[in-house]
């Protein structure tokens, strides 16, 4: 499914690869409704679910492929140069976008021996700081890849940096709203999605210390998934690898001088400080190199959407409560975080349209 969807995506489209993951969605959700009851262990019916889930990806996708005449013919192929070069780009690819995910891994390890419950703040502050990187990360850095790719390989360096210069700007525009509503709305987003039962008040409180932690570092997890096709589309695998390294072992370190201090949440900050560090590198290899020369006009869009979000940080701050939360029913608090989210957004893009900013300034810095 995933080699499927890459075809595609480097063919220019998107749409069917995007609406994909919906059908992993759909069978977990008929799994756990139809199937779990009917099982010895009801959870298992899940794994089955993603099984199934995996088949009807793939077909949903085999029709696109078959308009563009690229089915593949499945045989092996080891001795294949081509295979060859794949196989030596893909696996330094690999790690030089999995440093975020390492380093959670190192956080979980770490909180392990800390107060009991620390695993448990950590795991779903994670959740959802995933889902903004998981939707506009990998979505930008798969939009991006081939339009770099067939930049560089046409060696138009001026179109490389314009698309590079583009998706810089839509991670600020994009990302840093994010980033605001996950830290003023941490606790009610918290308590919205899991104060029940066992979750209670101290729960969304120490889980709300770390969530914002984590979404201070959004950005730079974003910023991560852009710059990496800087140098993976340019055969460059060895330069992310390198820089990754390193950033781990400063949020190693960071982990160890935190800990003490912050608890569980010093953790969620070393992590975000590492991703910064992390596209700090890449950012500064790419400019250093000449690869990205930024365009015109950063410093009255940055004014603009820093006048925006701190509009939206304002808003939020002076208007929302987050215990109004502890003492609502389930719908009070869907109903009102889903109102204030809508709000924050309201007040952040009536911001940006009042400063001057319009999606055709974009849309022109993406055609260079």
């Amino acid at each position: 499914m995933a080699f499927a969807g890459g075809i595609l995506n480097a063919h220019g489209q998107f749409a069917i690869p995007a609406l994909t993951p919906v059908f992993l969605n759909i069978c977990m959700i008929a799994a756990a409704i139809w199937l779990a009851p009917l099982m010895d262990e009801p959870v298992t019916a899940l794994a089955w679910g993603v099984f199934a889930a995996g088949i009807m990806q793939l077909l949903f996708q085999l029709p696109a492929l078959m308009r563009l005449g690229l089915i593949p013919r499945p045989r092996l192929g080891f001795d294949d140069s081509g295979v060859k070069r794949i196989i030596s780009l893909m696996l330094p690819a690999i790690f030089s976008v999995s440093v975020t995910q390492i380093n959670l891994l190192l956080d979980t390890l770490i909180a392990s021996f800390l107060t009991v419950g620390s695993v448990s703040w950590l795991y779903y502050s994670d959740r959802l700081v995933e889902f903004p990187l998981g939707i506009l990360g990998i979505a930008l850095a798969t939009v991006i890849l081939p339009s770099l790719s067939k930049s560089y390989a046409a060696e138009d360096t001026a179109a490389f940096s314009n698309s590079l210069d583009w998706g810089l700007r839509l991670v600020v525009l994009v990302g840093l709203p994010a980033t605001i509503g996950l830290v003023m709305l941490a606790e009610p987003m918290l308590s919205t999605l899991f104060q029940y039962n066992e979750f209670g008040v101290s729960d969304v409180h120490f889980a709300g210390l770390s969530l914002k932690a984590y979404s201070l570092g959004l950005l730079g997890f974003i910023l991560i998934k852009v710059l990496v096709p800087g140098f993976t589309s340019r055969g460059d695998m060895k330069t992310p690898v390198r820089y990754g390294v390193y950033a781990m072992i400063v949020s190693l370190g960071l982990n160890l001088a935190l800990v003490f201090p912050l608890a569980h949440a010093g953790l969620a900050l070393a992590t975000s400080l590492g991703a910064f560090f992390n596209a700090v590198l890449l950012l500064r290899k790419l400019h250093k190199d000449k690869v990205y020369q930024p365009a015109s006009g950063w410093w009255l869009f940055f004014a603009r959407v820093s006048l925006a979000a701190g509009a939206m940080s304002a808003g939020l701050y002076y208007f929302v409560d987050p215990a109004w939360w502890n003492g609502w029913s389930s719908t009070e608090r869907v109903t009102n975080l889903v109102k204030w989210i809508g709000i924050g957004l309201l007040i952040y893009t009536a911001t940006l349209l009042l400063t001057g900013l319009r999606l055709k300034h974009l849309v022109a810095q993406r055609h260079g």
